[in-house]
């Protein structure tokens, strides 16, 4: 599956590191592409291991502002 998100809170490229670092510990992490122009990141995953709630909430808990879009 692939889901987008809105990713409010991010300034540079560590904070883009840091927000798909988290996202690669979760299981079933395919690919992750986060964009900070464009505040927003796309997560490839498999949706039998982890859901998008679970993504948003882990990205919200590295302190940054996600929703799925």
């Amino acid at each position: 599956m692939k889901q987008k998100f809105s990713i409010e809170g991010m300034s540079c490229d560590h904070c883009v590191m840091r927000v798909e670092n988290a996202i690669n510990e979760l299981p079933g992490i395919q690919k992750v592409k986060i964009h900070l122009k464009r505040s927003n990141g796309v997560v490839k995953f498999d949706d039998t291991q982890v859901n998008s709630n679970q993504i948003a909430k882990k990205i919200n808990d590295t302190g940054y502002e996600a929703k799925v879009v």
